[in-house]
């Protein structure tokens, strides 16, 4: 008898002991987890934006095409200092981009859809050499030894082509001695149009007054340095292979993004301490072990979330509530089953065996068919839509541990130490409600 006793005293410190380690971890990691979460650009401003793509000559693009896209965008994105961009494509012919923190909407606007095809052309616009021919990577912003004016430096690949091209334009009687460096050039424009223009359409167009058999130029004619950074940028991401036209486009302020954000953990606050609340109330001892479940699968969900690399969006949040509401559910379903089984007179080691049997199956359907459609909002949505979804799939699987296993378990050792054998109010049961069998 006494050795009984003392299992059962060692299953009551078990319990402690792991609700003690339960704190430590959560104590100790939710501060790093909570700095490593990336919020989307609903929740700390940013800009959006949905492109139709098509190929140079206005095809349909292919699957290698559009991801050679998404990798020029991607390195593009790199020059503006922006991290973690969500770059995805879409319907097969779409590319969207979402950019959460940029400031100048204006600049990434253009740094995104410039396809970024340079071309040297005489002043016929006849096509003499193009950017293909410029060492990748190769472009920086130097400042001119006599004007102090920005010009962006390039390394070309055939010094003896160049040569080649700058004797043939040399050739050519003054002041048509051009070498006309244009960006996207494209039919309708001409150099003979566009010098007669303030500002005109190409980058620059120094005239030749000798043969330059090297392999360093420069690219004067710049207004600005920020101009000349763009350009570089541009040249050192590349030309994109397809062309791209805005179809969609949103902005949040950082002011507004934190504002939702705010109000929205407020309203997650205030929703989770009224579930802990009535689970207390309710359920009495088995409420509080499904709070502690529940603090439990909030943990864990996002610390999984924040291994997965995944961003938090506004509707991330709402998943997030959403699989609280579930995890209580599933507990609520397995303490109604047990208090059931004690009104029927059972005593509480033979309820609670009854009610975990009862409840499982029923907590397992509903939460698999909520993955299910999870998944199909994760194969079929776009942006947002995938986030609730990824949140809310990681939600669901969470919640089944945490309240199938985990609150089970911690409260079979409150069970099986028999302490709550005539204890039935701790399960919110009032004895006059228990059928004598």
């Amino acid at each position: 008898m006494a050795k009984k006793s003392k299992i059962f005293k060692g299953r009551i410190a078990a319990f402690f002991l792991i609700l003690v380690i339960l704190a430590v971890v959560i104590g100790f990691t939710t501060k790093p987890i909570i700095n490593n979460i990336k919020l989307g650009l609903d929740l700390q401003g940013g800009f959006e934006v949905l492109y139709n793509v098509t190929t140079i000559d206005g095809k349909k693009p292919n699957s290698e095409t559009l991801h050679e896209a998404v990798a020029a965008i991607n390195r593009r994105i790199n020059a503006l200092g922006v991290s973690e961009p969500q770059i995805s494509i879409e319907n097969g012919h779409q590319i969207r981009v979402q950019l959460a923190g940029i400031k100048d909407q204006a600049k990434a606007r253009e740094l995104l859809s410039t396809t970024a095809h340079l071309t040297f052309r005489d002043y016929k616009d006849r096509l003499m050499m193009d950017g293909t021919e410029i060492i990748p990577g190769s472009a920086k912003v130097e400042f001119d030894s006599t004007t102090n004016a920005p010009v962006v430096a390039l390394k070309i690949k055939h010094p003896e082509k160049f040569a080649k091209i700058t004797k043939e334009v040399l050739n050519i009687s003054p002041p048509n001695n051009v070498l006309v460096i244009w960006l996207d050039w494209h039919k309708g424009l001409s150099y003979q149009n566009e010098s007669t223009k303030d500002h005109p359409a190409y980058i620059s167009a120094p005239q030749v007054h000798e043969v330059l058999d090297r392999k360093d130029i420069m690219i004067t004619g710049l207004d600005s340095v920020e101009e000349a950074k763009n350009l570089a940028a541009l040249l050192n991401a590349g030309a994109l292979p397809v062309k791209m036209k805005e179809v969609y486009s949103t902005s949040v302020g950082a002011q507004l993004g934190q504002h939702a954000m705010t109000k929205t953990v407020t309203a997650g606050v205030i929703g989770i301490a009224a579930v802990f609340l009535f689970m207390l109330l309710f359920y009495r001892f088995g409420g509080f072990i499904a709070n502690i479940a529940l603090i439990a699968y909030i943990w864990l969900v996002l610390a999984v979330f924040v291994g997965l690399q995944a961003v938090l969006t506004l509707p991330g949040i709402a998943a997030l509530i959403l699989g609280v509401g579930m995890a209580v559910d599933a507990n609520i379903i397995t303490l109604e089953r047990i208090k059931e089984e004690i009104r029927w007179g059972k005593s509480v080691r033979s309820a609670f065996k009854a009610g975990n049997h009862r409840s499982f199956t029923t907590i397992f359907d509903s939460n698999l068919t909520t993955i299910i459609a999870g998944a199909v909002m994760f194969v079929y949505g776009t942006s947002s839509v995938k986030g609730f979804a990824v949140m809310l799939i990681v939600s669901i699987l969470a919640s089944f541990l945490t309240a199938v296993f985990f609150a089970r378990f911690l409260t079979w050792l409150w069970v099986s130490s028999r302490i709550l054998d005539h204890r039935p109010g701790w399960f919110g049961v009032r004895k006059g409600d228990i059928r004598e069998l």
